[in-house]
Order: structure tokens, then sequence, then C-alpha cells
């Protein structure tokens, strides 16, 4: 039987229970959950934009944005929204997603920190980015009613969520630094490590090897 929060339905496919159960296995309660109302928000929002979107799509999409901060999933050498990118698109062509849903689907994931762009492309692809931004930075908040907050956070609570999701994104990308280079993701690394030392662009151009 479908599960349905704030008006909006978790389908009961075999699909969506194990992505459900991988992400469980894979994340601690405060990427889980946090994945479970980006999926949420994301659908809320693009209902009151009239955006039709593939809930089994949506749900991977935001089940898997953050996979790649996890021990099981991430990477040395690349960027963490890379690597649940990936992960999301094997596990949709394993269940029989065709490729162009599941490059939609890494779209979502792989662009999630990026602002803007995600929302001028295909729904699937700009719910993730809808639920992220009201799910960490608050966008948007006053779009969700008072009653549709407080059913979507019965569900899945956030305790202390700005300081956990922040350590989170930490460790999880504390280790490959140079991944974070043209990104959000490098203010995080400054916050927490006083050592930290960003790339700078504009040095980048002027000392790379092309003569003047």
């Amino acid at each position: 039987m479908s599960e349905k929060i704030a008006g909006i339905t978790v389908p009961d496919t075999q699909l969506v229970r194990e992505a459900t159960d991988l992400v469980r296995d894979a994340a601690d309660e405060t990427i889980f959950h946090h994945s479970r109302r980006v999926y949420l928000w994301g659908s809320l929002k693009a209902a009151a934009r009239g955006l039709d979107v593939d809930p089994e799509l949506a749900y991977v999409g935001g089940l898997f944005h953050d996979l790649g901060l996890t021990a099981s999933y991430a990477t040395k050498d690349r960027r963490f929204e890379v690597d649940g990118a990936e992960a999301a698109r094997a596990f949709l062509l394993d269940h029989g997603r065709s490729e162009r849903e599941a490059r939609e689907v890494w779209l979502a994931i792989a662009l999630h920190t990026t602002p803007e762009v995600p929302l001028q492309l295909s729904p699937e692809i700009a719910v993730v980015t809808l639920g992220v931004e009201t799910d960490v930075l608050g966008l948007g908040l006053t779009e969700i009613t008072e009653g549709q907050r407080a059913e979507v956070l019965a569900a899945h609570p956030r305790p202390d969520f700005k300081n956990r999701i922040l350590k989170a994104f930490y460790d999880g990308m504390a280790d490959r630094p140079d991944t974070t280079f043209g990104t959000m993701n490098d203010d995080v690394l400054a916050h927490f490590d006083a050592s930290f030392r960003r790339k700078d662009f504009v040095e980048i151009i002027r000392n790379n090897p092309w003569p003047e």
C-alpha cells in the first residue's frame, strides 16, 4: 500500500522499496531523513508549479542525492555528487528503467549543488534541486504550508539538522578537498578546517602554461 505524506505519494513499488532499503543501509539517520524530505519538498513544489514528474525517478533522485557522502559509495577522486549520480544510474538501469531516464536522474543528482541550472531542465532534474534548496537552505519555505511542513516533519524530523548536515558534508569531503574546487562545497571545508586553502580561479588563469 502506497504511503502518503502531506498529500505526496511514496509509490509502493519494488524499485522504491529497494531504493529505500539501500539508502537506509548506507546512510545515517540525518542523511536518510534529509533525503526523504528532499523528495517530499521537491514534489510539493513541483506540483505547485504544475510540473509532471515521474514519482519513481524523483524518489531515486531525492534518496540517492547525498549517497556519495557515505562510506559505502564515496570515492577519493571525484565530487560526491557524481558518486551519488553514478549509483543512481546503475540502480535504475538494474531495475529496468531506460538509459534516458537514468541519465535524467544522473543529472539531477550531479547538478544539485549547482544553483539555477537544474531549474531550467526537465522536471525530474528540477525536483531534486527544489527539495534540496528547501531543506538545506530554506529557499522558498513559505511556498510550503505550515500544515504540510508539520506533516513532513512528523514523518521525518530534523533535530539539530543544520549542524548535523554540515558535519556530514565535511566528513564526506575532507579527504578529497580538490573535488570541491568551483563549488560551494569549499565553504564547508574552510569552515571546519583552518588549514584548508581554496584554489584561486584567477591565479589558475594567470599561472597556467599558456605564453602571453
